[in-house]
């Protein structure tokens, strides 16, 4: 039964590998991404075509046809990708902009999808998103964007409370002079976000010197700290991201490259596994079973001969004794 099992897997194997050899060839050419990009760039037409309400209706039929073409397209698309991958499906879905792609146009077969106008086009306009697989600089930066998100978020907590107390601090100084732009919590907060792009600064700075001169002290410590500080520590945050996406991103063109440069496997990855693990299954059993027949086998030791050893007579002479001596 293994046997059987094994050559239809090898069977099976063969015309997989085939497949995922010729969709690679084919995906990977670069006839194949100039025809996808403008596929994308002729979506994202069609979508600013369908703002104008005169060529909508007009085009009505038209646009409808081209939009069902071009979703066509990019399921063909797709397909051909995960084709790429039939010898190895996971890498199919360890690759992030596949799992995007794969969902961009997976949602648009979905009934609750289709019945809502609004939701469509949204996924229609995230496909041009898609240009980033084939814009090595645009997928850097927004690889960048993510993964400047947690240190974006702790610049937007340090951000709010900076706001929430310098809102304070101008409606308990300013409000009473001053109702449009401190009268509330709300104004403060607002007229203090666009003072952090420097917006209308000169004004205020005026309008505040007319109430007290120490407002100065107010608007040139709000400005650095807002202005100069905190957007400093975001241009920081966000170059730090960027060069780990450019970092990253070498990496895995370097893994692309040494991959292509491999050769294929040359049988199921499962089988080869399989294979392995019942020959090591078998070396065990094999060396159990001796070490039990030792045990259960009493050692008989045979008695060791040993050869007699001749030694060769030692020939001693007379013993010539002087006189002795008598006293």
């Amino acid at each position: 039964m293994t046997d059987r099992h094994d050559r239809t897997a090898k069977a099976w194997w063969g015309p997989r590998r085939a497949l995922a050899q010729w969709a690679r060839t084919l995906t990977e050419a670069r006839w194949f991404a100039l025809t996808v990009f403008a596929l994308i760039l002729t979506n994202a037409a069609l979508l600013g075509v369908e703002t104008y309400s005169a060529l909508a209706e007009d085009w009505r039929y038209g646009l409808r046809l081209a939009e069902h073409l071009c979703l066509a397209a990019f399921t063909v698309e797709i397909l051909l990708r995960a084709c790429a991958h039939a010898d190895r499906p996971r890498a199919f879905f360890r690759d992030p902009w596949n799992l995007f792609d794969l969902a961009v146009v997976a949602s648009a077969f979905l009934p609750v999808v289709r019945e809502n106008s609004t939701v469509l086009r949204l996924l229609r306009l995230a496909r041009v998103l898609r240009t980033a697989r084939f814009l090595p600089q645009l997928r850097v930066f927004m690889v960048a964007v993510g993964r400047s998100l947690p240190g974006t978020f702790s610049f937007l907590v340090v951000g709010a409370v900076l706001l929430y107390v310098y809102a304070m601090v101008g409606w308990v100084f300013f409000a009473d002079d001053n109702p449009e732009h401190y009268g509330s919590l709300g104004r403060a907060v607002l007229t203090l976000f666009l003072l952090m792009t420097l917006d209308g600064l000169g004004d205020a700075v005026r309008a505040g010197l007319e109430i007290s001169r120490w407002s100065i002290v107010y608007y040139a410590s709000y400005v650095l700290f807002a202005s100069f500080v905190l957007v400093n520590v975001l241009i920081g945050v966000v170059i730090s991201s960027l060069e780990e996406a450019r970092a990253l991103e070498r990496e895995q063109g370097g893994n692309r490259r040494l991959g292509a440069a491999l050769p294929a496997p040359a049988g199921p990855p499962a089988d080869a596994e399989r294979e392995l693990r019942e020959r090591i299954t078998a070396a065990r059993q094999a060396l159990d079973d001796l070490e039990a027949s030792l045990q259960r086998e009493p050692v008989h030791r045979e008695p060791v001969h040993r050869e007699p050893v001749h030694r060769e007579p030692v020939h001693r002479g007379p013993v010539h004794r002087g006189p002795v001596h008598q006293r």
